[in-house]
């Protein structure tokens, strides 16, 4: 049967109503369609099905899970409104969850590519020679839905301290394969000293960025790249800090790159850094926590308007997916109260409505 949903959008708040029909919207009245929201005509909000630009599923604590724990993940993200993952490295093949209609629609980045012994164990592949990066950039860019991730820095144990996995001409062949075979490329990258090659070698996200400083904020805005912060994982960086008293270094730096976070995320911001709003689910931080992130990106100076925006328009013109459109899937959230008024209102939709099915 078709539906009808009517309320009000954003950003404009203006009056929207549309209609569902084997699975997609409609702008045009059809006949004989149910009102699922919005029946009783006094108001309610409509949007786009939420965004998580950094949600890993197929990761576990320990690396890949067994594949309906990976669903598990997936409806948990549904039941919370995000609709559209992207999901920056994962060591579990999740293609097969194209095929299903009941699972929010995945952009895939790939394994995590780091050098042995520096990433997290099970999660990356890891090249021996640091000249295989870019053909495994190639090959990890054909195989994923557009992205590749780098590690772009990872605590080295010689010195004792985050330090840059990777050259910069390495770098700059990597992700001229990756942009060769269509594909752009993200990096975690959690210090400051990995930053200005990977800008300058033309990336075009950066995941984290704790260590940014007006220097690279600059190259940032140059180079048009884009910034995923992941604040609720960074909360976690005392906690990481406390379990590695053996690198005292490293330690202080974890704790001074928490400190300063809001600060510097804040002013990528003013500069103009293009900011979308990840979560980082899957193996620190649980999954269904985007309004979270949304709440935590107010922290660093954004509008209601503007951290729901970078959790929803907004990053869905980022990655090439439509938002509410006449013949687009009808992949929508509707809400009872304002979605801007706090994680607990944003992170529990009144209705989910996923390729024309109500959940």
């Amino acid at each position: 049967m078709p539906l009808h949903v009517r309320g009000r959008g954003l950003p404009d708040g203006e009056p929207v109503e549309w209609w569902i029909v084997d699975g997609r919207l409609s702008a045009e009245p059809v006949t004989g369609a149910e009102t699922v929201f919005g029946a009783d005509g006094d108001g309610g909000w409509i949007l786009p099905g939420l965004v998580d630009a950094h949600c890993h599923v197929g990761l576990g604590q320990h690396g890949p899970i067994e594949m309906d724990e990976a669903v598990a993940q997936a409806e948990t993200e549904r039941g919370a409104g995000a609709l559209l993952l992207r999901d920056a490295g994962s060591p579990t093949d999740t293609r097969s969850f194209d095929d299903r209609a009941d699972l929010p629609r995945l952009i895939r980045a790939g394994r995590h590519l780091a050098r042995p012994k520096r990433y997290q164990r099970g999660f990356a592949i890891e090249l021996e020679d640091q000249w295989q990066l870019p053909d495994v950039v190639a090959a990890q860019a054909r195989w994923g839905d557009g992205w590749v991730k780098l590690v772009g820095d990872w605590i080295d144990r010689d010195i004792g301290d985050l330090a840059p996995l990777w050259p910069d001409d390495v770098l700059k062949a990597a992700i001229e394969a990756a942009h060769a075979n269509g594909a752009r490329v993200t990096a975690h990258v959690f210090s400051e000293d990995a930053l200005p090659g990977l800008i300058k070698a033309g990336i075009d996200c950066i995941e984290h960025g704790t260590g940014l400083t007006d220097d690279t904020v600059d190259l940032m805005v140059e180079h048009g790249t884009a910034l995923v912060p992941t604040l609720i994982n960074i909360e976690n960086f005392p906690d990481i800090a406390s379990a590695a008293s053996k690198y005292p270094r490293y330690e202080r730096h974890m704790r001074a790159l928490h400190q300063s976070c809001a600060a510097r995320i804040g002013a990528a911001r003013e500069a103009g850094v293009p900011i979308y709003a990840g979560t980082d689910a899957g193996s620190a931080v649980a999954h269904g926590r985007i309004g979270d992130e949304v709440d935590a990106l107010k922290g660093i100076g954004m509008t209601p308007t503007e951290a729901l925006g970078a959790a929803c328009w907004d990053a869905r013109q980022w990655l090439g997916r439509p938002g509410l459109a006449h013949g687009a899937s009808a992949d929508l959230v509707c809400y009872a109260d304002d979605p801007r008024s706090g994680a607990a209102v944003l992170g529990a939709p009144t209705l989910v409505i996923l390729r024309g099915a109500v959940y």
